[in-house]
Parts: structure tokens; C-alpha cells; sequence
């Protein structure tokens, strides 16, 4: 899990960074919509590996990275583990805690507008359905219904342009991704890029309605003039479209930037390639290091390379760490210093299910990894790993995690 959200938390992170780059200041707002919501749901699809492709280039090497064993002459238990383990689960605790409010926090909002749209007054606009509303709010649609104030619009305060910005909101179904953002929100309620990516996307919504009502009314000035008049301190509504979200200089800019056609087929193509090369590099078979927990490896699954079986210890990989610790003596010079630390050991199953080439990446000193490799010489043979019906070799490495008694 801790992988998953780690992959998906820098593929945000890599789109978003393509995104502010390449596309924020370009003039084709229908492309950049797609781009955003497609990097989310790409960021949190890819990560979990439907699907993969074959690497370019294969070692014709497995390695295979065990959680590791503990071995102590004391029966204290080791403390770390132990508040990691504890924080752990105070962190779940927290998160569904957090998840559980702002998803009933988000039913309740959804529950109010559309409590408002059965409720209120309605009004019908050109086709549009406009809700009448005592409250002091700017213009601002939700779902199939724009919002308005109620004693402004039976004023005729409220100008055809702003009803034409808020119609533009709803027919390009711009709740729909608001309320998918905020989904995301609640579930990885954690990630900072997603408020990044609902800032992004709520400012190109506006972009697209702008464009909309330039375009009927061609009154670019005017228009400009008429946003910076409505843009004040009244209360917004978070899950609508609001008129004045983000009214700055550069949505003001994009009204009348020039569209660059030779600029727009280089960052779509560019935006393209680094999408195909993510897609590529989190799908890509792992052949040169294969990531099993305890639990993977102690059975026949299939690895992550087609047709592939891993090694087996005779009676599964917790017989083979029982047998590693009833074995394993610790050295009288490791224990005299009443040393601790962790040591991580390679060894190599051969075709025949024997193990050989034994290295030591980290010692401890005082004749631990002597011991460590006295041990892994005795085990008995394993049941070797095949690929596609035939024998291969797979190396495996391996933390022991050494206490001698205080």
C-alpha cells in the first residue's frame, strides 16, 4: 500500500510539473481539461499494474528481496519495532478517521444543493434553470441550475453575460469533475497535489466559460470589465462554479492571448511522449528486482515476470527462517560487546536448488557474517524457480537483524 501511494503521489507530482510548465499558459483549455483529469486518473490506475510490458533490455536475473528475520540472545522484545508497529496503527486510525468526516462532509454538501434546487424559487432563463436565493452569493451553478440572489435578479442586476458564463458551466458538465476531485480529496484526503490539481482545474473552468461568453458577445473589454465590478469579498460556495474564483491578471490575459499553433503541437506531442514513457516506465515488468513480502514468497505464486515460480525452502520460507535462527549462534566477541545492528546477506539458488555465492553487503563485524554464511551453507536444498518449464537462478537477499543480550 505504502508503495501504491508513493507511485501515484509522484506521478502527480511529475504531471502536475508537465502541467505548470507546458500547458498552464496555453490557449487550448479543452486539451488541458482532459489533461488534468486524465493525470489523475492515470496517477492512480498505473500505480496498481493491470497491465505490463516487457523491459527493453532483461538481465535474465531474478532477485527476490525477503522482509528479513530478527535473531537475539535476549527475549527482551526489540523496542523499534514495536513503536513503529504501534504508530502504524495510530496513523490508520487517524486517516479513516479524517476520510470518514470529509466523506460525510462531502454527502452533506451535495445533500444541501440539491435540497436548494427541489426547494427555492425557479426561474427559467433561455433554457437555463436559474434558482432564486436569499443568500449573498455571486452567481454560481451546481449540477443543472445556476444560483443566484434573489432580491438582484428581480432587480435586473444580474447581467446576460454572467447567466451566459454560469450556462457554459453546465453544459460542459463541470460539476462533474469538482465533485470527482473532491472524491479523490477524501480518499487521499493526505496528497497535496490533489488540491493543486482542483485549483488547476476549477481556474480552467473558468477559462473555458470566459471563452464561451467572449465568444457570443465579443465584447472582450467589457466583459473584463464586468468580472473585476462582481469580483468582492461575498461568500463563495466550494463544490459550485463561482463567478469570481481566481479573477487575476492572468485570467484576464488568456481572454486575449493569441493561439500558437506551431507552440501547441510541440507541447501536445511533448505532454504525449511523457505520458507513454510513465506509462512504460510504472508497467514494465520487474526482471532485475522483484519485491516479495514474507508472505508472496512463501508460497507458489507467480512473480511478476510471465511464467515464472519462485524458489521454495522445503516447508515454505518461515521454515527456512526458523532454520536460520535455530542454527545461527551468535559469536562470543558480538555478544562480549553486547552489540546490535542489521546485516544483509546475498546468496544465490541455483538450478539444482542449491545455494551458492555467498556475499556479504553489510557486516556487523566480530564474526557475524562468518557465522551467517556457516548457516546458509547447511540448509537443505530448495525447489528451484523455473521460467516458462525450465530451471533459472534467482538471487535472494537477506536482512538478519542481530541483538546480543544487555
Amino acid at each position: 500500500m505504502i508503495t501504491y501511494l508513493l507511485k501515484s503521489g509522484l506521478l502527480l507530482a511529475v504531471f502536475y510539473a508537465v502541467y505548470k510548465l507546458l500547458l498552464e499558459n496555453e490557449r487550448m483549455f479543452r486539451f488541458n481539461r482532459a489533461y488534468l483529469l486524465g493525470s489523475l486518473i492515470f496517477s492512480f490506475i498505473i500505480p496498481l499494474q493491470l497491465f505490463t510490458f516487457n523491459p527493453l533490455f532483461e538481465s535474465g536475473l531474478n532477485a527476490i528481496q525477503l522482509e528479513g528475520i530478527e535473531i537475539r540472545t535476549s527475549r527482551a522484545p526489540i523496542n523499534e519495532n514495536y513503536l513503529l508497529e504501534y504508530m502504524f496503527a495510530i496513523l490508520k486510525r487517524v486517516y479513516a478517521i479524517v476520510a470518514i468526516v470529509m466523506g460525510l462532509r462531502l454527502i452533506l454538501n451535495v445533500l444541501s444543493f440539491f435540497k436548494k434546487i427541489n426547494r427555492k424559487e425557479i426561474r427559467s432563463v433561455d433554457g437555463v434553470k436559474v434558482i432564486l436565493t436569499d443568500e449573498a452569493v455571486l452567481p454560481h451553478s451546481f449540477w443543472n441550475a445556476v444560483f443566484v440572489n434573489k432580491t438582484e435578479f428581480e432587480m435586473g442586476k444580474i447581467p446576460s453575460e454572467l447567466l451566459i458564463h454560469e450556462k457554459a458551466h453546465l453544459e460542459q458538465k463541470h460539476t462533474l469533475d469538482i465533485l470527482f476531485v473532491a472524491v479523490l480529496q477524501t480518499v487521499f484526503w493526505f496528497n497535496p497535489f490533489l488540491s493543486l490539481f482542483r485549483k488547476a482545474i476549477k481556474l480552467n473552468h473558468e477559462f473555458l466559460a470566459d471563452e464561451a461568453v467572449n465568444k457570443q458577445f465579443g465584447e472582450v473589454r467589457s466583459y473584463q470589465n464586468l468580472l473585476l465590478e462582481f469580483a468582492s469579498n461575498k461568500q463563495t460556495v466550494a463544490l459550485a462554479s463561482n463567478l469570481n474564483y481566481l479573477i487575476t491578471k492572468k485570467r484576464l490575459l488568456m481572454m486575449t492571448k493569441e493561439k500558437s499553433p506551431i507552440s501547441m503541437v510541440f507541447k501536445v506531442s511533448s505532454v504525449t511522449a511523457v505520458s507513454v514513457l510513465l506509462l512504460i516506465a510504472f508497467n514494465s515488468q520487474a526482471v532485475a528486482q522483484t519485491s516479495f513480502s514474507e508472505k508472496n514468497a512463501n508460497n507458489n505464486r507467480i512473480s511478476e515476470k510471465t511464467n515464472v515460480k519462485q524458489p521454495q525452502f522445503p516447508g515454505g520460507i518461515e521454515k527456512f527462517y526458523m532454520f536460520v535462527g535455530q542454527n545461527f549462534r551468535m559469536p562470543e566477541e558480538f555478544s562480549k560487546h553486547k552489540m546490535e545492528g542489521k546485516l544483509f546477506v546475498e546468496f544465490m539458488v541455483e538450478k539444482d536448488g542449491s545455494l551458492s555465492e555467498f556475499k556479504i553487503v553489510k557486516d556487523l563485524g566480530y564474526g557475524v557474517s562468518d557465522e551467517v554464511i556457516r548457516v546458509l551453507k547447511l540448509s537443505p536444498k530448495w525447489i528451484p524457480a523455473t521460467e516458462n518449464g525450465q530451471a533459472v537462478r534467482v538471487l535472494y537477499s537477506l536482512p538478519i537483524t542481530l541483538q546480543a543480550s544487555k
